[in-house]
């Protein structure tokens, strides 16, 4: 007998949910205590009760095959949020180049969720991203840049970011493969480091993303 339905929808569950009404499901991926006291977890539905374990490893099947690497110098605050935005996107994983300390605030706890790596710099990136065929796109609004709007992003592949204001350090604009930048038509000369690496992740969703593959779908 398969186990009851949980009950929230997107709706009703956005502050959590409480204790599992009626008999409990079966699976590995349930965790007790949730079951038990509630899930105030800020999780999609698909993920309610479920072990953070059972969640990494779901996420693990369906990763998209682009990866995130941010510098890391000035321990900026938009890391945490770029974390979160990669988590959202299913990125496949988070590199922080240069310091490994990072302020994990504005992450809201998504790197539990989502495999983050460490280089100690720009180097050793490279070195990694070479080992893995993955070309690396830097974005940055610097000469000789290309318009992401019209660009077509590769399938496999990292999406490079700076730090807010000084964005990317030479040697990041060096190894990279190909530089974009984000249209802007303001007065200002460059957008929020996270604001811009959630426009360049989005923009390889909607390039390669399937839908369907969204566990609201």
């Amino acid at each position: 007998m398969n186990p009851p339905e949980p009950p929230p929808t997107h709706e009703l569950s956005t502050n959590g949910v409480g204790p599992w009404p009626g008999e409990w499901p079966t699976g590995d991926q349930w965790d007790p205590e949730l079951l038990t006291h509630g899930d105030s977890r800020n999780v999609v539905d698909r993920y309610r009760y479920w072990r953070m374990e059972a969640i990494v490893a779901d996420l693990d099947t369906r990763r998209h095959p682009f990866h995130v690497a941010i510098e890391n110098w000035q321990h900026d605050l938009n890391i945490g949020s770029i974390v979160r935005t990669a988590n959202a996107f299913a990125a496949d994983a988070v590199h922080i180049v240069g310091r490994k300390r990072w302020n994990k605030r504005g992450a809201m706890v998504t790197d539990r969720y989502q495999h983050v790596l460490h280089h100690p710099d720009v180097e050793t990136f490279l070195a990694w991203a070479r080992e893995h065929a993955l070309p690396i796109v830097a974005i940055d609004n610097v000469p000789g840049s290309v318009a992401i709007e019209t660009y077509r992003l590769p399938e496999r592949c990292v999406l490079l970011f700076g730090q807010e204001g000084p964005g990317l350090s030479e040697a990041a604009l060096a190894a990279a493969d190909v530089v974009v930048e984000i249209t802007q038509f303001g007065s200002t000369r460059s957008i929020n480091a996270s604001a811009a690496a959630a426009i360049a992740m989005h923009s390889w969703i909607r390039q390669h993303a399937s839908l369907e593959s969204s566990p609201g779908a």
